[in-house]
């Protein structure tokens, strides 16, 4: 089925499922346990998640005993997906057209997903598929750019991003909770990690990023040229056979609110 998925995430993620799987970070246990507290993930709760890419997030809730639906727009990214968690429900769909029927599930989660969906298409859709009382939950791991080589890496990245590809960092995401009477209010916590990485998944990282996948041949090559140049010369990368990348993990959750005190709010 063809949804309307933004260019850069429909082109850029199709193409990077490998250095996906190889480059990006699992979730730390503290972070994990909020939203498994907070969404009250357990044995006889149905969970939903939106997004949820080649499953890195979704085979660790799976740990919770939870029903859970995954659904997942890209077709390699959703191969991929069902290879990882074979228990898992894997539907083709978007948050903005959700593929389940109302009032089907206790808790909704969009790991490193909802800046790219269009939110004020995908609340109303996500209220509608839970039951009352139901919980929003939102996860992103987020690399500290503290450091001067970390600070190099994201500019040469960076570059290759249009003003119109979503980034979590920009924030507009919230915006679309700002204007919804639909949900309570975001509730967030947070939780640290580091991803140890060999200079080859460093490079899986960086190619990982729909806009870096998703740009040309050419651009690309540039984007690999600059980044092995960085591991051959920065001093606090040169010579080493493991990196450590350091991340925050920012978890945001929201209540649904039934329709009439949604309305009267």
């Amino acid at each position: 089925m063809k949804h309307h998925i933004h260019d850069a995430a429909a082109r850029g993620f199709e193409a990077a499922v490998e250095h996906y799987g190889r480059g990006r970070p699992t979730y730390p246990d503290d972070a994990l346990g909020y939203v498994v507290r907070e969404l009250g993930l357990a044995e006889g709760r149905d969970v939903l998640e939106l997004g949820a890419g080649t499953g890195k997030f979704t085979e660790l809730i799976v740990h919770s005993g939870a029903r859970i639906t995954a659904v997942e727009p890209v077709d390699a990214m959703r191969a991929s997906l069902e290879r990882a968690c074979p228990t898992v429900t894997v539907l083709d769909g978007t948050a903005e057209e959700i593929p389940v029927p109302d009032a089907s599930a206790d808790a909704v989660i969009a790991a490193q997903a909802f800046h790219w969906f269009d939110g004020g298409r995908a609340l109303p859709e996500i209220h509608r598929v839970l039951r009352p009382a139901g919980v929003l939950g939102m996860i992103w791991n987020v690399r500290d750019d503290a450091s001067d080589w970390a600070e190099r890496l994201t500019a040469i990245f960076d570059r290759l991003a249009g003003e119109d590809v979503p980034r979590y960092r920009h924030g507009r995401w919230r915006e679309a909770f700002e204007r919804t009477e639909l949900f309570g209010p975001l509730h967030h916590r947070v939780a640290y990690h580091v991803h140890h990485v060999t200079p080859e998944t460093f490079l899986d990282r960086v190619l990982s990023v729909s806009y870096v996948a998703s740009a040309s041949e050419d651009e690309r090559a540039g984007v690999v040229g600059e980044v092995r140049e960085l591991l051959a010369t920065d001093p606090e990368l040169v010579g080493r056979d493991e990196i450590v990348m350091p991340y925050r993990t920012d978890v945001f959750w929201t209540t649904r609110r039934d329709q009439a005190s949604a309305t009267s709010a």
